[in-house]
Parts: structure tokens; sequence; C-alpha cells
């Protein structure tokens, strides 16, 4: 990566040696023009002969290394975690106990995973009312210098139906994000408005991947130069010197460093801070926590305090460690030792800007008089238009690579949607016709099957239904014949028993006839008996 300034604000950020990437939009965020200068990248308008030569030479190289159309820029990704997940999703780890602060309950507020190659950085709670984060949260890993500024945009913000997960530059959102900016940040909000994009997470906390993975306008606030400056050097100073070495060198060392909002905003849009803050806590190998607080007004200093006291400061409600990192029970000793370097830390600083200041004037001074030469100005005279319309030409060119890009981008896109929709549809098709087929030539034995089942049972129902309409027809008759053949028989048969029964009833009335005279004799005798009893006189033995 190189960065060349071209002096009016303007700078030119190419990517090479150019790698093949099937995706050409990242071309269009590795060839952009930066319209404003930030950090040691700008450079005054009036440039001396070996800047100027210099610039010539960049322009050469621009316009060879233009021809690079696809170039890649890594995989920078920030992942907006939905509503029904737990905390920050896989950006948990960031906070201690895997437990964000509380009180940040606006309907307004996104939690965004800010994820960077492949693996979660830190994570970072933005405001869509104010356009700026309200914190982001990380874990210490190393100091390092600052790299390249390679500022992102996330597009779900601003289209949560956006299928783009991944952070993109702002150049590549214009035409696949719908509402960009409505509700985040853009880089021209900060263009001529005397405020830098002043980063939350410090990339000068981090290395490698860590580092590149800050550069999003999610995690940036409006600041000042001087308080960009300071609050970045005040932080790095603070955590690398006495915050890391008093926590295992910072392994166990959890981050969060927020901005709350004012009523003052970037051209009616961004929320300037009313005050940025920072809070540390260590869990190993003794808990132990403080806050620190920066008002724009003390630029020059940053105040320590007790994170219950930074938390009275914040919104109501806010609480930002679990447990309170320690609370009231951490080493007392720790804590002292922990103040008295940042004592030490912030009364050596005004120091070493007044050895800087005056190392400063020195070189200016020096400057000065190595420019007094007559010839020197007349030539910066002359070259000036020249430089100027070398940066004209170079911007134009870069603009038509630019949008020749894009178009032909958008043309391969559509030809490529086109296509791969109709092989799409192709392919649905074939697959559908052949599993139809598949389905019928499966079928086809069971159904051959049924058809010959349902013949066999044809043909026993009419077997069946013959022998029945035979039975029916045969059965009439017969029974007519065996009735008269049995005719005969039964009548034969019949007058032995009706002899029987003849011989039976005359014996019975025969015997009913004896029975009836003896029982009428035996009657009669018992009453001439009776009688006789009642009217002849009895006579005794003597008579």
């Amino acid at each position: 990566k190189l960065s060349l300034p071209a002096g009016n604000g303007c700078g030119f950020i190419f990517h090479f040696p150019c790698t093949l990437h099937p995706d050409s939009s990242r071309f269009l965020a590795s060839l952009q023009c930066i319209t404003q200068s930030t950090g040691p990248a700008s450079y005054p308008a009036e440039t001396d002969r070996a800047s100027l030569g210099s610039w010539q030479w960049t322009v050469k190289m621009s316009i060879l290394f233009s021809l690079c159309i696809f170039a890649f820029p890594g995989f920078s990704q920030g992942r907006v975690v939905g509503v029904d997940e737990a905390g920050f999703a896989e950006c948990n780890d960031f906070f201690y106990g895997e437990t964000p602060p509380e009180g940040f309950t606006a309907s307004f507020n996104v939690k965004i995973c800010q994820w960077y190659n492949k693996e979660p950085r830190f994570a970072t709670l933005y405001s869509t009312e104010d356009k700026t984060p309200l914190y982001s949260a990380f874990k210490y890993t190393k100091a390092a210098q600052s790299g390249e500024e390679s500022w992102l945009v996330e597009p779900q913000i601003d289209d949560p139906g956006n299928d783009l997960e991944e952070m993109v530059h702002e150049a590549d959102a214009v035409g696949s994000v719908n509402n960009l900016g409505a509700n985040q940040a853009l880089t021209t909000d900060y263009v001529d408005s005397g405020y830098e994009r002043g980063q939350l997470n410090p990339g000068s906390l981090n290395e490698d991947d860590f580092q590149l993975a800050t550069y999003t306008l999610t995690n940036a606030v409006p600041m000042t130069p001087s308080l960009s400056e300071s609050w970045h050097k005040d932080v790095e100073n603070i955590v690398e010197q006495a915050l890391a070495p008093h926590c295992e060198n910072g392994a166990h060392l959890y981050l969060v460093a927020g901005a709350v909002p004012s009523s003052l905003r970037v051209k009616d849009k961004v929320s300037v801070p009313e005050f940025l803050w920072l809070a540390a806590c260590c869990d190993a190998p003794e808990v132990w926590s403080v806050g620190f607080l920066k008002r724009p007004s003390g630029e020059n200093g940053i105040e320590d305090l007790s994170v219950e006291k930074l938390e009275k400061q914040l919104p109501s409600g806010a609480h930002l460690f679990k447990s309170s990192c320690g609370g009231g029970s951490q080493s007392q000793k720790k804590m002292e030792a922990i103040l008295q370097t940042i004592n030490q830390i912030q009364s050596e600083e005004p120091i070493l800007q007044t050895v800087a200041g005056k190392h400063g004037e020195g070189q200016r001074t020096q400057e000065k008089r190595g420019e007094g030469s007559l010839l020197k100005r007349v030539a910066s005279i002359i070259a000036a238009p020249f430089t100027k319309l070398l940066r004209i030409i170079a911007y134009v060119l870069v603009e038509v690579v630019r949008y020749t890009c894009s178009f032909l981008w958008y043309v391969f896109k559509q030809l490529s949607n086109t296509a791969m929709g109709g092989l799409y549809s192709l392919c649905n098709g074939v697959m559908s016709y052949g599993k139809e087929i598949s389905t019928v030539l499966v079928n086809i034995p069971w159904d051959v099957a049924k058809v010959a089942a349902n013949i066999v049972m044809g043909f026993v129902r009419i077997f069946q239904n013959t022998l029945s309409l035979i039975y029916r027809i045969l059965r009439i008759p017969m029974g007519l014949f065996l009735h008269i053949m049995a005719f005969p028989l039964d009548t034969l048969c019949a007058i032995p028993i009706v002899l029987k029964d003849v011989a039976t009833g005359v014996g019975g009335t025969c015997s009913l006839i004896v029975d009836a005279t003896g029982a009428l004799m035996s009657g009669f005798y018992y009453i001439a008996t009776h009688l006789g009893k009642k009217f002849v006189p009895k006579f005794s033995s003597d008579d």
C-alpha cells in the first residue's frame, strides 16, 4: 500500500502489486480520492523541488498502477447483531465476564460485532440517531505504529435488508446500499468541518489485523485535531505504561472507550461528544478497575476516577462491568501504584510537549533559512500551477478509470446475473424433469403389480358369481324333487307312529274310565260308611 498526498487536501491510495480477485468492486475502494487531509498525510500547497519531483514520479506511478483493475484490500466485516441474540453474540469475549455494559437501551442503538479477516476484533454500540458510537469494547493486544487509514462503513445500519454482511468502503456502498448515510456518518460529513474522525478504540493500541479493523466510521466520533491527538496519546500512554504492566502485560485487560453525545452536531447530522471516557478492568492476577474522563476543554489532561464515579457521569442506569469488576474489594496498594504511574505520565507530558515545540521551531527556522534563495522562490511560484494541473489531470484520470471500471463491472455483473439466472432455470428444469421421470420409472413395477392383482381379483369375482348363480338356479327344482321323493317315505314312516299314538290314546281312555269308576265307588263307600256311623247306635261289648 502507498499513500500519496496531493497537497490540496486530496490523497490517492494505491494498493499494489495487483492481485486478481473476482470482486472488482474492491478496486474502487483501493483507488479513491480522499478530499480531506488527515494526520501526517497532509502537505502544504506550496511544495519545494524535492516534493515536486516526488509528486511527478507519483503521477507516473499512479497512471501505471491504475491499469491494475482488481486490487485486494482485505476482508473486513461488521456484523449487526440481531435483537434475538444474547449480548454481542461472538463478540461477548471482549467484555469482562462476557457481560456488556447495561443502561444503554435506547431503541436507536445498534450492536455491531466488528470482524476483520474472518475473526471478531472488537464490539461497538452505535447510535443511529447521533450517528456516532456510544462505546467500543476491546482487549489490549499490543501497542503499534498506526498504519494506513482505510475507512469503511456498515451497510446493514442504513439498509437492514442488505445481504452485505461485510464492512465495505463508502465508494462501493453507493450503488449497492439503500439510504446510505441515513443512520450512520460518512466521510463527506467530516470534509471541511474542522473535525477529524477520532477513534474510540485507538488503532495505536492494536497491531496487524486488530489495527486495520479500527478504521471504521462506526468506531469514530468528531474530534478537533488537537483533541484527537491528545486523546489518543493519553489513552496510549496510560494503557501501555500504567494499566497493562499491572495486568500481566495486558493479557487480561478489558477496555471500554466511549463518548457522550451532545446537542452540537457536525453539518446538522453527526453529534459532537460532550466528553470522552475510558474504563479499564483487569481480572488477573488481582481484580481491579479504573475510569478516565476527558473533556474537549481539557485537551492537555485526562481525569482519573473510579468506575462508580464514571458511571454517574454517564446516562442514568449505566453499569459498565459485571459486579463492578472488583468494586470496593480491589487492592488499595495496587490502585495506588496505578494512579502514581498515571500521575507521573501526566506530569511528564507538558515537558515533552515543550521540548518537541522548541525542536519544531528550530527546524522551521532552519527551513526558512534554507529557502531564502530568490531562485527557489521563483521556481516554487512557477511550479505551483503545473503542480496543480498535474493534480487535476491525475484526479481526472483516476475518476475516468474509476467510473469505467464501475461501468464495466456493472455490465459484467448484469451479464453474469442473466447467464447465471438462465443456467439456474435450466438446471432446475433438468432436475425437475429427471425427478419426475425417476418417479414414474420407480412406480411402473408397483403399478403393473396393482393391475395384475386387480385382474386376478376380477376373475375370482366372476367365478364366484357364476357358481352363486348356478347354485341359485339349481336350488329350486332340486328342493322340490327332494320333497317329492321324500313324501312316500315320510308317509309310510308316519303310519306306525300314528297307530302307536291311537293305541296310546285308546289305552289312556280305558285307564281313565277305570280310574273314574273306582274313584266313584270309593266315594259311595265312604259316604255309606259315614252315614252308618251317624245313624246306627253304637253297641258295647257287653250288649
